[in-house]
């Protein structure tokens, strides 16, 4: 199925932005891990709409309702199930896309992918909407990783021209924690301030801008992954670039690479404190698609928010003419800053599935 990914641990997506709601199912967790559902709601409320000027006015609670797969608080080997219930549709706002497809969505090709059935109400299955239910997975897969001492972390590394620093060669939980418990998801609280500031100009244009998100994954052992095309960069990349507007993914150093010499490039071994270690970490923490002990740092480019209010050139499809498009409703300005714990979402369940996989589907 396009919308599901994992190997051990199998999670598959459903539903539209604007039906009734959407979900997710997990086959395959551990059997007896204790879910705290507060926690869960504190991860899933970062990614939540209509908090700030900086997102869409769009006002959802994203609350999980659990139809399967807990008892008592904790796993139970069964598929869990979770839906979301959607409560604040405009969908009259989205009258026009039915013939009118935006520029940069996806609501052209699904027009011809599905003979003009698909949904294009707030964008239908390719809305940004369907990565409540994947933190809901994510948010799940965090609690299970942190119990085996492995934490992930992300931070908005830059929008625009506007840029924070970069995580250090070894970022801490208590890292992760502080930037997690801030309403703008930065290191460096000025560079926070320049970044919104671009969001609000955009919006105020009624424009958009992207993004780019770091982030790190710690507490891995060496050894995870395979070479050629199974490997751990393999299989993050294949679902970050499922968060809706991802369009770029790099490792460690990633195209930066490109323009260094091997002198430069090459991260060093080092032996500390009794384990293999290297001095510098342009791989990532990935060599040869294996985890090498160090952590792994990816960064993902999100694009600007297709939906604008700006007049725009488009086509009816119904006519087969030129014709011009005003979009209307809530729209994010940015999408990059409300898609970190997204992309700490998605990493999660990707390196618990490996984990999984590499311990036959138990701890």
């Amino acid at each position: 199925m396009s919308s599901e990914f994992g190997k051990i641990l199998k999670v598959s997506v459903f539903g539209q932005s604007h039906g009734k709601a959407i979900g997710v199912n997990i086959d395959g967790l551990p059997a007896g891990e204790e879910i705290d559902l507060e926690e869960l709601q504190r991860f899933l409320d970062r990614r939540r709409p209509g908090k700030s000027p900086l997102s869409t006015a769009r006002s959802e609670a994203d609350v999980p309702e659990f139809l399967s797969g807990l008892e008592n608080g904790r796993t139970c080997g069964a598929p869990l199930c979770a839906v979301i219930r959607n409560r604040d549709q405009h969908s009259g706002d989205y009258s026009e896309l039915a013939d009118k497809p935006r520029p940069g969505h996806a609501d052209y090709t699904a027009w011809v992918k599905w003979r003009g059935h698909a949904d294009t109400r707030g964008g239908g299955h390719f809305s940004g909407r369907l990565t409540a239910p994947l933190c809901v997975a994510g948010g799940i897969a965090r609690q299970i990783l942190a119990r085996r001492g492995i934490y992930v972390g992300a931070h908005l590394d830059s929008v625009g021209a506007a840029s924070d620093g970069h995580f250090p060669l070894y970022p801490t939980r208590e890292l992760f924690e502080a930037v997690a418990a801030k309403p703008f998801p930065v290191l460096d609280d000025a560079s926070g301030a320049r970044m919104r500031e671009v969001i609000l100009a955009a919006k105020n244009a009624l424009d958009s801008v992207g993004g780019v998100i770091e982030c790190a994954a710690v507490g891995l052992p060496a050894g995870l992954g395979d070479p050629m095309f199974d490997g751990v960069e393999n299989r993050l990349a294949a679902v970050l670039f499922g968060i809706p507007a991802v369009k770029g993914v790099e490792f460690g150093a990633g195209f930066g690479a490109a323009g260094l010499c091997g002198s430069q490039n090459n991260d060093r071994f080092a032996v500390e404190s009794g384990r293999i270690v290297t001095t510098t970490n342009c791989s990532g923490g990935i060599q040869g698609g294996i985890t090498n002990g160090m952590p792994i740092l990816l960064r993902v480019a999100v694009k600007p928010t297709p939906s604008i209010g700006q007049p725009q050139k488009t086509v009816s499809l119904s006519a087969m003419e030129n014709t011009d498009l005003q979009i209307h409703g809530r729209h994010d300005p940015c999408i990059a800053h409300r898609a970190v714990p997204v992309v700490e979402a998605v990493t999660a369940c990707v390196l618990l599935d490996l984990l999984l996989e590499g311990n036959h589907g138990t701890f």
